[in-house]
């Protein structure tokens, strides 16, 4: 893979349906994000925000349409664009019984990665968790959790960052660290986020607004 610095990445919504039974959540969502871009997918609850960015990470078949994601020119099959992407969102599980050092190696482990401990604590550090690595995640706050769920997304330098709900239960200081990660993904490749956070809105490049079935 080439470095991040002179990859060139987009991604592609064309007709994006989902249905779950005769239910329609949303239908014919189209969208396209280029590199150094952000994407803002926003709308009411129960429109289906969390079901898209579920879709686009390959969690979920759409119904009808597709995702494409085109890297240096050439299109990539469904496994090779999600080994590109990182993804934060609420029903991610943790291991409560493992320290925070304990679960990113394993996290890293299954993607073929092995850390050093100089690049774990560069890891924890980034995202405001220095100096708690070693205890267990048992005993994190909701937000130390969330922060630990932004290790594991940037564990493999992802191209494509894809956020559902990203400020959820942090402070300030994390809220800050966020933006900080969306601004610094913009060299990386590209974020997709999804929210209905006035303060997030301001973040994208563009918008997807999806509406209640």
């Amino acid at each position: 893979m080439e470095s991040v610095q002179s990859a060139s990445i987009s991604l592609t919504l064309d007709h994006v349906t989902r249905r779950f039974g005769t239910r329609s959540v949303f239908s014919d969502v189209c969208a396209n994000v280029q590199q150094g871009q952000t994407l803002i997918v926003t709308g009411p609850n129960g429109s289906g925000k969390s079901t898209l960015l579920k879709i686009i990470a390959g969690l979920l078949p759409p119904s009808s349409g597709e995702v494409g994601v085109l890297f240096c020119g050439r299109r990539l099959d469904p496994a090779q664009s999600r080994r590109m992407m990182g993804y934060v969102a609420p029903d991610l599980s943790l291991y409560a019984e493992l320290s925070g050092v304990e679960n990113l190696r394993f996290y890293a482990h299954l993607r073929g990665l092995t850390l050093s401990r100089a690049e774990l604590a560069a890891l924890l550090e980034r995202v405001g968790l220095k100096g708690r690595g070693r205890d267990l995640v048992g005993n994190y706050s909701s937000g130390m959790r969330q922060r630990l769920k932004y290790a594991f997304a940037l564990l493999h330098r992802p191209l494509i960052l894809l956020l559902d709900e990203p400020t959820a239960n942090l402070d300030a200081q994390g809220v800050s660290i966020v933006r900080q990660i969306v601004e610094e993904q913009r060299a990386a490749g590209m974020t997709i986020l999804a929210t209905n956070e006035t303060h997030e809105l301001e973040w994208g490049d563009s918008l997807v607004r999806l509406h209640r079935a």
